[in-house]
């Protein structure tokens, strides 16, 4: 089905209007209380236990399928309890046990993933997700739904799991049942690295994501139990043996939803910048010349080949200004290993150069200021936004500024002159680097001037009259 069915309305037909009369519609809704009845006690009946008892191979088969009817009605309940007077309804009438029931016993992989999913509507209201979170029996056999092997419903028990994660009133109790459950990594790994749905890889990955930054303990003990020995490796090695499982999961997920979700390419990127925030993150990242690798060549890829092009709009960069913040910082963290990694040699530096210095140009476009309007009221209405824009964009343009310095520092004569011949250290691009780098960085921008003077002493003349503060210093 591409989509659930609407809704019932108690409007159609002599009965419904009966029923909306007589005081049976739920709350301000138009839905009818008895109606709602009968499906939850059709589900009931489902997983009673009279209906569980010697099951032959034929009926344990048609258990496997849910009934058309019932699955109608089922989704319209589903559709129904997005409204808070649904959802209340449901819980007054004890509707979560008898999901719980259906997940503990129901063999069919369509109605757990309805069950679920209602659920995960419900946990939309504060006082609901509370009830749902803290009901122990509940909260265990929705961590068992991660262990399952139907795509939807892993997809509805993600959803419903950052629904609460996201709840601050109840997210610790999540995370302490999730760490209570180390299978759950295991699972998550399963799915980030071997599942082609990207709904499906979206939803792990925000779930993946907000644990890391809701609880850093529960990140590095992931990091850590992910770390395993190379087969015939004596265990008395050093960790620099060890091989990380967690960093290879996250690169398989980001290469499945790259060319289909932005967003969620955003989500696994912020992924990779979380695990540079600890060392042993760090070493995940690069410990294996493999995965050190092939975490750069995603990377540099992805802002040398694909955002924030040349041909691009500069307004691009509001859409990509948070996963270039996360690409470029894994970039920068790895680039300033590249001395201790004799595996990585990075030989790109004018590329990223050119990259950065285009981010940077096309920041200062997005940071004009607009023309003054007459209409001053939709201005306020758009101040939080904006400043919600400078925001992120502030935080590109510092580790932009960072990265970039720091390739500046490693510049040779030769790689200088060969940007200057392909055009990636043009005199408008060198303005545009000094410009952000100055003055937090004026160490590294009058090495690089004494660097150019030797390669092209009129380019060098003329960026220290457009920057008198470096005369003196040359």
């Amino acid at each position: 089905m591409d989509r659930n069915p609407s809704p019932p309305s108690p409007a159609n037909g002599d009965e419904g209007e009966e029923e909306v009369v007589g005081g049976d519609c739920i709350g301000s809704t138009v839905y009818s209380k008895h109606w709602l009845f009968g499906v939850l006690s059709g589900l009931i009946q489902v997983v009673s236990p009279e209906n569980n008892t010697s099951i032959s191979d034929d009926e344990e088969q048609q258990q496997m399928e849910l009934d058309e009817e019932m699955e109608n009605e089922i989704c319209r309940v589903w559709d129904m309890s997005m409204d808070e007077d649904v959802a209340l309804f449901l819980q007054e009438f004890n509707a979560p046990d008898i999901f719980l029931g259906v997940l503990a016993k129901s063999r069919c992989p369509r109605l757990r993933e309805i069950c679920v999913g209602i659920l995960g509507n419900m946990a939309c209201f504060q006082d609901l997700c509370m009830s749902i979170s803290t009901d122990k029996n509940l909260g265990q056999v929705l961590l068992h739904c991660l262990y399952d092997s139907d795509p939807p419903t892993l997809l509805e028990t993600s959803r419903l799991l950052l629904t609460c994660l996201s709840q601050t009133e109840v997210a610790n109790i999540w995370v302490e049942r999730i760490r209570d459950h180390p299978a759950i990594y295991d699972s998550i790994c399963f799915i980030m690295s071997s599942s082609t749905n990207v709904d499906l890889l979206v939803k792990v990955g925000e779930v993946v994501d907000k644990l890391f930054d809701l609880d850093e303990k529960l990140m590095l003990e992931w990091i850590r139990n992910g770390a395993v020995q190379p087969p015939d490796q004596p265990q008395e090695d050093s960790e620099e043996q060890q091989v990380f499982r967690i960093v290879p999961c996250v690169l398989e997920a980001a290469k499945q939803v790259r060319s289909e979700n932005l967003e969620g390419l955003d989500v696994y990127m912020h992924i990779l910048q979380l695990l540079t925030t600890v060392d042993d993150g760090i070493q995940a990242i690069v410990q294996c010349p493999s995965t050190g690798k092939d975490t750069w060549n995603l990377l540099f890829d992805l802002v040398c080949h694909e955002f924030c092009q040349s041909d691009d709009p500069p307004i691009i960069l509001q859409e990509q200004k948070t996963v270039l913040a996360s690409v470029f910082s894994v970039l920068s963290a790895i680039y300033a290993l590249q001395v201790e990694l004799e595996y990585l040699k990075i030989e790109s530096d004018l590329p990223l150069i050119d990259s950065l210095i285009r981010v940077l140009q096309n920041m200062e476009h997005c940071q004009k200021k607009p023309e003054n309007s007459a209409e001053s009221n939709t201005e306020e209405t758009k101040k939080s936004d904006l400043s919600q824009d400078d925001f992120h964009l502030k935080i590109l343009k510092d580790i932009s500024c960072e990265f970039l310095s720091n390739i500046f520092q490693v510049l040779t004569k030769e790689t200088v002159a060969k940007g200057l011949k392909e055009g990636q250290l043009s005199k408008q691009k060198c303005t545009c680097a000094f410009q952000n780098l100055l003055p937090f960085y004026s160490p590294v921008v009058e090495d690089f001037l004494k660097i150019l003077h030797e390669v092209d002493k009129t380019l060098a003349g003329d960026l220290e009259e457009s920057f008198p503060s470096l005369k003196v210093q040359t």
